[in-house]
């Protein structure tokens, strides 16, 4: 079977499913899983999905979230677009099964969708679409970092150095766009706004006292201006007459964004910016152990919780203004805890074949930092071996976060990849070897911890006489004269 073949057969064995094209009301995907909008959620068959071989696992929040892991889900999302797409009308209109859903989606939203939350899904929005390119481009500025230190292919480093930097000397421009996108006005006047910040004519201005650099504010700026520049729009559409709105509305959304953005917006932002990358400098060489052992252990619930989205422009901050973001390699000492607590579970667990099939199957993209199949279909509904893993992350954490402390800063060019996969992002003020060992370190201590604390104290006795039983059918065996035995029953320990 082609690629193109079994991801379209992917595509169709998930979308019966999921209530058929007829429920379904948008997709869309991150670097992990299928993000789908329904009609009508009591249609969805959880257990069937969790069973097919391709699912990692699935998760509800604003959307229903397949699990499909890195790679696959940007295969299979097309091709489950077009199936949708290509699907003949259901026998009921969208109109019908929206009524049906709405009891649903309405107390489901009314649970998670607080302002606080919808503002950082926002903010997440604007940001993840950078990711892949962040990815990229670090990948290749570790790789001329390291034939720059080599001494090899002078010729060919100054060009991989203009393709790892040129994204990062734009970013404002793309957070801009996406920016204006996600709160509802006109993408483009977003990234006009955003891109006075690294025009390097700025350089030529003062404001509060002080001459503008070009990228003084960076993403943070971007932010801010794009946001200003949507209320602008929205007040001219309301307010120019229609005939002129083609030419007065983008112009007075650029003019007085842009004026608002050079003499208040990037003095502002650029203070921000500056606070950002000093305090965390402050925090991991003052308080690196214990600040490393207090973000590694509540990373998990952080994400459990949706309130990760908010480190996102702080990495991107850092990145820009150091080159790479001494958080994400504490933070990723939570997966390492994760995978340690999922070995002990294997371990402890020894007739539950279900169970240890599903690790199996999740510890290697668990090793490459994609925690979700083993926290929603391990840990997470066992309970006590989730906390347990934030325990491992906390050591995790706390060992890289020392090294900091003792001036061996270890960071990432880039956000999104953790575990092994982090591995070519990394960076830090001192040798590459140095800095590989630190976090090398951390995921040891990390996958120690989480099993120890997992294997010795996350179990208690009823939870192993619920869980450590046979759940494999039992074979049929036959009597002397040829007719099954009946099966016995589970024995539990």
């Amino acid at each position: 079977m082609s690629t193109d073949d079994k991801n379209r057969a992917i595509a169709a064995a998930i979308l019966p499913l999921v209530g058929g094209a007829g429920n379904i009301s948008s997709v869309a995907h991150c670097m992990t899983r299928l993000r789908l909008g329904l009609h009508d959620r009591s249609l969805v068959q959880d257990e069937a999905l969790k069973a097919l071989p391709s699912v990692m696992g699935v998760v509800e929040d604003d959307t229903y979230q397949i699990v499909l892991g890195p790679g696959t889900v940007a295969r299979v999302t097309p091709e489950f677009e077009a199936l949708v797409a290509e699907a003949p009308a259901a026998a009921h209109s969208a109109a019908e099964l929206a009524d049906r859903g709405a009891a649903l989606k309405a107390a489901r939203k009314a649970k998670n969708a607080t302002p606080f939350k919808l503002f950082l899904r926002r903010i997440a929005n604007i940001f993840v679409p950078l990711i892949p390119a962040l990815i990229g481009c670090g990948i290749i500025a570790g790789l001329n970092g390291l034939l720059v230190n080599l001494g090899w292919l002078p010729g060919v480093t100054p060009a991989l150095a203009a393709m790892a930097s040129g994204f990062m000397a734009l970013i404002a421009v793309f957070v801009g766009y996406n920016t204006a996108k996600e709160f509802g006005g006109t993408a483009i006047l977003g990234g006009a706004v955003a891109a006075i910040i690294v025009f390097p004519g700025v350089a030529k201005i003062d404001a509060f006292g002080q001459t503008l650099s070009p990228g003084q504010g960076g993403v943070l700026g971007a932010l801010g201006a794009a946001v200003l520049a949507v209320y602008v729009e929205k007040w001219c559409r309301r307010w120019v007459p229609e005939s002129l709105d083609v030419l007065v509305t983008p112009t007075l959304t650029v003019l007085i964004s842009g004026l608002v953005t050079i003499f208040g917006l990037m003095f502002v932002a650029g203070e921000i910016s500056t606070a950002i990358g000093e305090f965390a400098d402050w925090l991991l060489a003052n308080a690196g152990a214990g600040a490393g052992f207090v973000l590694g252990g509540l990373f998990l619930p952080l994400v459990m919780l949706g309130l990760h989205q908010a480190l996102i422009p702080i990495h991107t901050t850092l990145i820009e203004q150091q080159g790479y973001t001494v958080l994400l390699p504490i933070l990723a000492m939570a997966g390492a805890g994760q995978v340690g607590a999922a070995m002990a579970v294997y371990l402890k667990l020894p007739r539950n074949g279900s169970i240890r099939r599903t690790i199996k199957s999740a510890l290697p993209a668990g090793f490459l930092g994609v925690g979700e199949p083993l926290i929603y279909g391990v840990s997470l509904p066992l309970g006590r071996p989730f906390v347990t893993a934030c325990v491992g992350g906390a050591f995790g954490g706390g060992f890289v976060g020392l090294f900091s402390m003792l001036g061996d800063s270890v960071g990432s060019t880039a956000i999104g990849p953790s575990g092994w996969a982090l591995f070519p992002l990394l960076d830090g003020n001192k040798g590459l070897g140095e800095t590989i060992a630190i976090y090398a370190g951390g995921l040891l201590v990390g996958y120690l911890a989480g099993f120890v604390a997992t294997y010795f104290w996350g179990f208690s006795r009823e939870l192993l006489e619920e869980f450590d039983v046979d759940t494999e059918p039992a074979a049929e065996a036959t009597t002397a004269d040829g007719s099954p035995e009946p099966a016995q029953e589970p024995v539990k320990v």
